[in-house]
């Protein structure tokens, strides 16, 4: 039997990645959960890959600018590799401009042009560029971003997985650790390591309505992510506590009926799935990479909370060159051990 030259605790997305990104260098690469692949947050289905706006930046947008650019083309590879789809899709996001905001929303698109290095652009246009499929805006204007992208977030880990397995790793659910060590453990991990942060219970629904290639929708607090399988996902509710971590209740149906109020094309759109689950926040609501404080000579990768998926890519990069080649290039601001 080969020897094991990673072991990755935590079949998420995070774990999942950081797995493919070593076998990828020729790592022999051994994931091992529990539960099976992507069964907490990173098997849920909203999967919104969207930037911070385009001002006051600092090493995290710059370091998420990085990952959803070169996401198109990693995905790909992860596709292509796997035989699987992940449901990527860069297809752009729309918000409404209050009348207040709306200065603001054209100075950042020239903020947009020079930050995000001309490989994205931040654009104010009418209501009326998108009828039928809108958010309804005071002002009469929206924001469209043509960086969001969307995934499909099951479809996506199980792509990941496929891949681990086409370069010759294993994805298993008991073993034992050998080689260098990576805990990517999701909340549970998070928890157990002291000062670093917890969880956050989210809700959101999957609705039978094809949107197509629409871009996405975020407007008064609502995610609306059009998949490509005929599906518009909803999201998602923020709670710090709970009772059980995988219910859905009344904030749901809440949740739902904000939709189906303020986007009339859902109102008779039905419901195909409810979902909750524990999504990992760190402290600084920032991903936590690194040495792991509590196991001397492993590794974590943690924290992805809202924006997992859309780090994923560069995550995975950065703690490759870490785990192998002991290159570190984990931003300040990201280290599960401050200096």
């Amino acid at each position: 039997m080969a020897t094991v030259d990673l072991t990755v605790m935590g079949a998420g997305v995070f774990g999942l990645a950081v797995a493919y990104a070593c076998a990828r260098r020729g790592a022999w690469v051994r994931v091992i959960d529990p539960g099976g692949v992507g069964r907490g947050a990173s098997g849920g289905i909203v999967g919104a890959l969207a930037p911070h706006v385009p001002e006051n930046w600092s090493d995290k947008k710059a370091f998420q600018l990085d990952s959803l650019l070169m996401a198109q083309g990693w995905w790909a590879d992860v596709e292509q590799v796997s035989g699987l789809s992940t449901g990527y899709a860069r297809t752009g996001r729309l918000q409404p401009v209050v009348q207040t905001g709306l200065d603001l929303a054209h100075a950042r698109v020239t903020s947009a042009a020079t930050l995000w290095q001309g490989q994205a652009s931040w654009t104010v246009v009418p209501v009326t560029s998108h009828p039928g499929w809108a958010p309804a805006s005071p002002s009469g204007w929206l924001i469209h971003d043509n960086l969001t992208a969307r995934i499909h977030p099951r479809r996506a880990v199980q792509a990941l997985a496929g891949a681990v397995r086409g370069l010759g790793g294993t994805v298993v659910t008991h073993g034992g650790t050998q080689g260098r060590v990576l805990w990517a453990t999701g909340f549970a991990g998070l928890v157990d390591v002291p000062g670093s942060g917890g969880g956050e219970k989210g809700q959101a629904a999957l609705l039978g309505y094809d949107a197509g290639s629409l871009p996405q929708l975020f407007a008064d607090g609502l995610h609306l992510v059009p998949h490509d399988d005929g599906t518009v996902a909803v999201g998602s509710t923020s709670e710090r506590a709970w009772v059980d971590p995988v219910s859905t209740d009344a904030q749901l149906d809440n949740l739902i009926a904000h939709a189906r109020a303020s986007f009339p094309m859902l109102a008779r759109a039905p419901v195909l799935e409810r979902w909750a689950g524990i999504r990992p926040r760190s402290s600084t609501r920032s991903p936590v990479l690194g040495p792991h404080p509590l196991h001397p000579g492993a590794f974590i990768a943690n924290g992805g909370f809202k924006i997992g998926f859309g780090m994923a890519p560069k995550v995975a990069e950065v703690m490759a060159d870490l785990m192998l080649d002991g290159t570190d290039r984990i931003p300040a601001d990201f280290r599960s051990i401050k200096s």
